[in-house]
């Protein structure tokens, strides 16, 4: 039994599922469901589809370039079972399957953090036009400090962009003077 992947939308069909598709040249397309045959028949190009993996890859939304992705690599060599190579090899896909799921964690955390500094410069930026309406002298305190530390952690953030631009243009520069 073999997992095969949609020619167009990438996701996994499973034995005895999706269409065969066999084009005048010998190609074949195994497509999971019709949606993807249809789209397929319509020329539309799977990279401008938001529903596809080809899409996500494309646009940074799924992790693209691991090593974990080399062991799910078709192997045409035939193998004599062992019993031992079995074991080890379903031990080795178990925690191979840990890894990328950590490895997934981790670049789904990095996406999102743009999103938490800009709803925390949000809340900063309501909380400074609308401080005046806490009428509790501890509230508004408390909340003036929190908007000080937001404040700090974004100067502190600009600051470090700034740092970066400049190591960046020296060493453009400094590439530049090597070239010529």
């Amino acid at each position: 039994m073999r997992i095969e992947n949609c020619s167009f939308c990438g996701m996994p069909i499973y034995p005895g599922h999706g269409i065969m598709f066999v084009r005048n040249d010998c190609k074949i397309f195994r497509f999971c469901t019709s949606k993807c045959r249809k789209n397929f028949g319509m020329k539309r190009n799977p990279m401008k589809l938001k529903w596809t993996k080809t899409f996500r890859k494309a646009h940074k939304k799924e992790l693209t370039v691991d090593s974990t992705m080399d062991f799910e690599q078709k192997r045409h060599v035939p193998v004599k079972y062992n019993r031992e190579l079995v074991q080890n090899t379903l031990k080795v896909m178990k925690r191979v399957s840990e890894i990328k799921a950590n490895r997934e964690k981790d670049h789904v955390k990095k996406r999102m953090e743009k999103a938490r500094v800009q709803e925390a410069k949000d809340a900063a930026k309501a909380l400074q036009h609308n401080i005046d309406w806490i009428e509790d002298v501890e509230v508004k305190q408390a909340a003036k400090a929190d908007m000080d530390q937001v404040k700090a952690r974004q100067a502190e953030m600009k600051a470090r962009k700034r740092e970066r631009a400049k190591q960046k243009r020296a060493k453009a520069r400094s590439a530049a003077e090597a070239d010529a």
